[in-house]
């Protein structure tokens, strides 16, 4: 089936017109921080609210790192798929890659004071929060130095100190908490938002219009983000969704839909959104966007959409070209820098990997941390086997418990 809204969303954009300059004759590259206005590709549509101006205020410095941010990521999640498929990373892994620019829109919009919580496709949204490489890929393949200690793998990434809380993997389930967290925001009074991130797939979920409806009537500071990627895993919106146009599905909370391919757009949004939200309660913001690997790496993203869609989004829409154009346009940077950058990133992905490599594996003890508060959790009881779970007896032989971890002797604490 072909996305024909998908293609035509990037035909207004007039940094996307044929470039009559070259690149060998640009000034070396910019870092200046002088105001720069660009016009945001397509208009934003909107729902019981105006919209934002297309006209956004940004700089060259931001621009560059735009650029930059977004190439880190791509590498990234092309490196974690290669990765996967040498068996190195296990389990579940989603990938990001063409979606990158509601990351890093999002984060040019707000600070870390404010809290943003998602669903399992995570990676990037932790790099932005300001993750590394090196937590993130020891995460991945489940080594102590990740950012969950390898416990949690590709779907649990969190970072509470600059305000990500995850890495859910239960669909549309992050979306109460994200509520709860607009709720702690508003009882602080520390005039922060929070931003719940779920994708299409979710957007049907009954727990989804619990949260917002309490959220309305308390006035809460919560954002839902809506990553419209198309597809809830291989099922195309239109067939998932009555009515897709999820920016409008709060009905009384007012929506936004946002051109999620491009990252000023973003921003904008974004910095729209939380003035609302702090001063009116939630608001929805659909981010129109688009996966290239599909749902998930047990899903080859071919069957139930043409690669003639695929390429076509990759050629008119892809979030990390739309800046190199705008680079290009206003003479920022020459087309070797550009590389230069590019290589740069693959040099700092292939090393965080070799280094993630040497981190060791979580010891056998480490099952039990973190589970329960210190002192309610596991503990055997006697030479009869008894395991002691929050006051519940669980019956499991001595035995038993030894063959799996022979290190640990019966008669005391495992924490």
């Amino acid at each position: 089936m072909a996305l024909s809204h998908l293609k035509s969303s990037a035909s207004g954009s007039n940094f996307l017109k044929p470039l009559a300059t070259a690149f060998s004759l640009r000034r070396p590259i910019s870092t200046s921080t002088d105001p720069l206005t660009i016009e945001t590709s397509i208009p934003f549509t909107t729902h019981r609210c105006d919209p934002p101006s297309r006209t956004v205020d940004t700089s060259p410095q931001e621009l560059l790192s735009f650029f930059r941010d977004m190439a880190t990521m791509r590498r990234m999640e092309i490196a974690a798929d290669s990765l996967y498929k040498a068996k190195l990373i296990r389990g579940f892994c989603h990938l990001y890659d063409g979606q990158e620019a509601v990351a890093v829109g999002m984060e040019a919009a707000i600070t870390k004071n404010d809290s943003i919580i998602t669903a399992y496709r995570d990676h990037c949204t932790f790099l932005g929060r300001g993750g590394t490489l090196l937590e993130i890929f020891s995460e991945l393949m489940g080594r102590q130095g990740g950012c969950s200690s390898g416990k949690g793998g590709s779907m649990h990434f969190y970072k509470k100190n600059s305000g990500f809380y995850g890495g859910h993997g239960i669909v549309g389930a992050q979306v109460p908490l994200g509520c709860g967290l607009a709720f702690a925001h508003k009882y602080n009074k520390d005039d922060a938002v929070a931003f719940a991130l779920y994708g299409d797939g979710a957007a049907n979920q009954g727990q989804l219009f619990e949260a917002l409806n309490i959220s309305a009537l308390w006035d809460l500071p919560i954002i839902l983000v809506c990553e419209n990627n198309h597809y809830g895993m291989g099922t195309a919106e239109w067939r998932a969704a009555k009515s897709p146009a999820y920016y409008k599905r709060g009905d009384y909370v007012p929506g936004l839909k946002v051109d999620g391919m491009d990252a000023l757009a973003v921003k904008q949004a974004c910095k729209f959104a939380k003035e609302h939200a702090l001063k009116s309660g939630p608001i929805i913001l659909e981010m129109d966007t688009y996966r290239y690997h599909g749902h998930s790496m047990s899903d080859p993203g071919s069957t139930y959409r043409t690669r003639d869609e695929i390429s076509g989004v990759r050629q008119e829409r892809d979030p990390i070209e739309r800046i190199r154009k705008l680079i290009a346009i206003h003479d920022l940077a020459t087309e070797k820098e550009l590389k230069d950058i590019e290589k740069e990133v693959r040099k700092q992905v292939d090393e965080a990997i070799a280094q993630a490599k040497e981190s060791p594996m979580p010891e056998p003890s480490e099952l039990f941390t973190n589970v329960y508060t210190k002192g309610m959790g596991v503990e055997v009881a006697d030479g009869d086997g008894f395991m002691v779970l929050n006051c519940r007896h669980m019956e499991l032989t001595g035995k038993k418990l030894e063959l799996c971890f022979p290190e640990l002797k019966l008669g005391r604490e495992l924490f």
